[in-house]
């Protein structure tokens, strides 16, 4: 149950930063809500996964899933760059975090 908490923080991981950049620096309300009710949620999340969880392992796949993510949504939604290096740097981190699910004692 710990490892499913622990995706959904990253999925909040995921809201707060692609939500902060429609913030315009924090002027417009709704997307500023959003990105501060995904921060808290996100970092709840983590807090309930590191219950069971190693600090080192749970916050290395919780940043993961929020970079990996983050990238995908700039790739696929706002056109950016999807270069074979990207890719391949995206494939490392998607490779630690599964050596990180895989090497755990829980």
């Amino acid at each position: 149950m710990s490892w499913i908490i622990l995706v959904i923080a990253g999925l909040f991981e995921i809201g707060w930063a692609v939500g902060l950049r429609y913030t315009e620096g924090f002027t417009r309300p709704l997307p500023t809500v959003f990105t501060v009710v995904a921060m808290v949620a996100g970092v709840a999340a983590l807090g309930l996964a590191l219950r069971d969880l190693p600090l080192g392992t749970a916050y290395a796949v919780w940043t993961g899933i929020g970079t990996v993510g983050t990238v995908l949504f700039g790739i696929v939604a706002l056109g950016e760059a999807a270069t074979p290096l990207r890719l391949a740097a995206i494939g490392l981190i998607v490779t630690g975090i599964a050596l990180l699910k895989a090497f755990d004692a829980h």
